[in-house]
């Protein structure tokens, strides 16, 4: 039998903190005391069990009812592993973004930019026994928010990742390369640690990427350990 490597926790510079004054918002909304430990039932811990039987993948947003959305269409696949590079399979992972003109498909979102009828703005995705997941988008357009004056959004997008149960969630972003809206960005500068920061902007692969019909991203998630991609711990 193989012994198991001990845990090893995420550093506590690699995610971002509750309270982050450039991130106005945070603000108002984050604790205020000391958070309580609450114990996990065999409910929270094992249920619901999420497959593609009873959650069905969206694998691909770009297209709806067969007609193709506007914008860049990608590609991105990666990973899902843990803090020692094990493939973490059966992992359910939801997508959201903005559609190519900085939109989401959400009542509340009222930019004015156009919507896009032929945008899905969410999928699902599940990894196999080796960790892989893959997915068909478009690339997100930036978007204005109050957060100060003339802010924006650069390219991302949303992901979610469950585990055993409802309870087992983590929640992040992926950026793209070479975005010059990345050192302005309050929200991705709440990583404190400037390495960690790097692990959430995705890396263009070639190899993934299909001539004449759409470019291909990589993005990986490790989910512990020194090398953790930085979540958004609720």
């Amino acid at each position: 039998m193989t012994a198991l490597a001990p845990l090893r926790p995420i550093p506590p510079e690699a995610d971002p903190p509750y309270d982050a004054p450039a991130y106005r918002s945070t603000e108002k909304r984050h604790p205020t005391h000391k958070l309580l430990p609450w114990v996990h039932t065999v409910t929270e811990l094992t249920g619901p069990h999420f497959s593609p039987a009873r959650f069905p993948a969206i694998t691909d947003l770009s297209v709806v009812n067969g007609k193709q959305a506007l914008g860049e269409r990608i590609i991105v696949a990666g990973k899902v592993m843990d803090e020692n590079g094990r493939p973490v399979p059966n992992t359910m992972i939801e997508i959201w973004q903005a559609n190519a003109a900085g939109r989401y498909q959400h009542p509340n979102d009222q930019h004015d930019a156009p919507l896009d009828p032929n945008f899905r703005g969410e999928g699902r995705v599940f990894t196999n026994e080796a960790g892989e997941y893959r997915f068909i988008s478009i690339k997100p357009g930036r978007y204005p928010w109050r957060n100060h004056p003339n802010a924006w959004r650069p390219h991302h997008i949303h992901f979610s990742l469950f585990g055993s149960g409802f309870a087992a969630r983590l929640i992040t972003q992926m950026y793209f390369p070479g975005d010059p809206l990345l050192p302005l960005d309050p929200i991705f500068l709440a990583v404190p640690d400037a390495a960690a920061r790097e692990r959430l902007i995705a890396r263009f692969d070639l190899s993934l990427t299909e001539p004449e019909w759409a470019l291909g991203f990589r993005f990986d998630f490790v989910l512990r350990g020194k090398a953790a991609t930085p979540m958004e711990h609720p």
